[in-house]
C-alpha cells in the first residue's frame, strides 16, 4: 500500500488529487478528542490564529504564488453542508509537519466567478507524525486532529486531517468536515 511519504519521488500532478481526496472522507473518531471536553476559549484561541496565519488568503489570488492549488471543483457533503473548494500545497501535504501558520488546505466557497475563504485543512501522514513525535497522535491548540485508517476509499496509509472554520461561522462546530453555512450552489 502506498504511503504518502513515498509519494514525494512522484510529481505534485499525482499528490495533489491523493491528498485532496484525503479529506474528502469522513474521519473516524479514533484519537479524536470529545467536543464537550475541549475549552470553547482554546476553540476561540485556534480559529483566531488561523485567521491571522491565513488573512493573506482571503485574495484568492495569493494562493498560487504561495504553492497552493485547486482541484476536484466544489465538493458538497454527502447529506447535507459542504466544504467547497480545497487548494491544496502538495509541499506542506508530505513534509510530516504540522504548522498554524501553514495549513496543508485552503478552503474556498465559491460565489460566481469569486472565491471566498471560509476554513483551512490541516492534514499529515500518520506513521510519519507518531514516529516523530512519540505516538502522540497531532493537536493545535488543544483541538486533537481525526484520525483517518487504512485501509480506507484512497488507498493511503492512515492519516490525521482537521478542518478549521475560521472564515464562516459552522453551526456544528469550528472542527467539523461539512459545514451547513458552505454551499457549492452559487457556481
Amino acid at each position: 500500500m502506498p504511503r504518502i511519504t513515498s509519494l514525494i519521488h512522484t510529481s505534485t500532478h499525482t499528490i495533489l488529487p491523493l491528498v485532496l481526496m484525503v479529506s474528502f472522507t469522513t474521519a473516524s473518531p479514533l484519537f479524536a478528542q470529545d467536543s464537550e471536553h475541549s475549552s470553547h476559549a482554546t476553540s476561540a484561541e485556534l480559529v483566531r490564529d488561523v485567521r491571522e496565519a491565513t488573512r493573506q488568503f482571503l485574495d484568492v489570488n495569493n494562493a498560487g504564488p504561495a504553492g497552493y492549488g485547486p482541484a476536484f471543483g466544489c465538493v458538497s457533503g454527502p447529506d447535507h453542508g459542504a466544504m467547497g473548494i480545497h487548494y491544496v500545497n502538495g509541499t506542506l501535504v508530505v513534509d510530516g509537519l504540522i504548522d498554524v501558520a501553514h495549513p496543508e488546505a485552503l478552503i474556498y466557497e465559491p460565489v460566481g466567478n469569486k472565491r471566498r475563504l471560509v476554513g483551512v485543512e490541516y492534514i499529515v501522514d500518520a506513521a510519519t507524525w507518531l514516529k516523530n513525535n512519540n505516538n502522540t497522535p497531532p493537536a493545535l491548540d488543544g483541538q486533537d486532529f481525526q484520525f483517518v485508517p487504512a485501509p480506507n476509499r484512497f488507498n493511503l496509509a492512515d492519516f490525521f486531517e482537521l478542518h478549521v472554520w475560521a472564515w464562516r461561522d459552522n453551526p456544528q462546530g469550528a472542527f467539523v468536515d461539512w459545514n451547513n453555512n458552505v454551499t457549492c450552489e452559487r457556481q
